[in-house]
């Protein structure tokens, strides 16, 4: 539910920095470029809007849902994403850098371009996600919905994966650390030793 809206509006290239907004419908509103730090978005609905090309950095989208958004290009810097939620959304080079995207609905996105570094992504639900060629470094994966994601070529290395299953979870081509292959392997119900064999 949400309380207004702001529809058909062009906020290309606008400095977001510091704006406040509570259960706002936000309607084919033009966001493309937009910069900014420290905003706030709580419980709003995003529906049509493109976001490509915007530089947020510590701004929070917290309990909030996108809808059809275009997201080509995009660069979040220690941004609060919890709770939210994206359909049908597109994720074309978007990178991420910081921040918690934790218990975020990207159920069947395609996030194969996409780029997550030392992100905060417990309980994310990632079901039926196309997740082939993601980077995912230093992520925390824990409690992450994995059911029918594809992680085949994608850079896990660093991350927390241990609720990666390895023999329903399409991995190959996956690029993991040692730790995280003893992690797989311990999964698989393999005793993984490091002590050196004795003569």
């Amino acid at each position: 539910m949400t309380d207004s809206e702001i529809a058909y509006e062009d906020w290309a290239r606008r400095d977001l920095s510091g704006a406040e907004h509570v259960g706002v419908a936000f309607l084919d509103v033009e966001l493309t470029d937009a910069r900014g730090s420290a905003a706030t978005f709580a419980d709003c609905l995003f529906r049509d809007c493109p976001f490509s090309g915007v530089h947020l950095t510590a701004t929070a989208f917290t309990g909030c849902t996108f809808t059809g958004c275009t997201f080509l290009g995009a660069r979040l810097e220690e941004c609060k994403l919890v709770g939210s939620t994206f359909n049908k959304c597109s994720f074309k080079q978007l990178e991420v850098r910081g921040g918690d995207w934790s218990f975020v609905g990207l159920s069947g996105a395609e996030l194969s371009t996409a780029r997550f570094r030392d992100v905060r992504l417990r309980e994310v639900d990632l079901t039926a996600a196309r997740c082939n060629g993601t980077l995912l470094q230093r992520c925390d994966l824990s409690g992450a919905l994995l059911n029918r994601c594809d992680l085949s070529g994608a850079d896990l290395r660093g991350s927390e994966i241990t609720a990666v299953d390895p023999v329903t979870t399409p991995l190959s081509g996956t690029m993991i650390d040692m730790t995280q292959a003893a992690v797989i392997a311990s999964a698989l119900g393999m005793t993984v030793s490091f002590e050196a064999i004795e003569d």
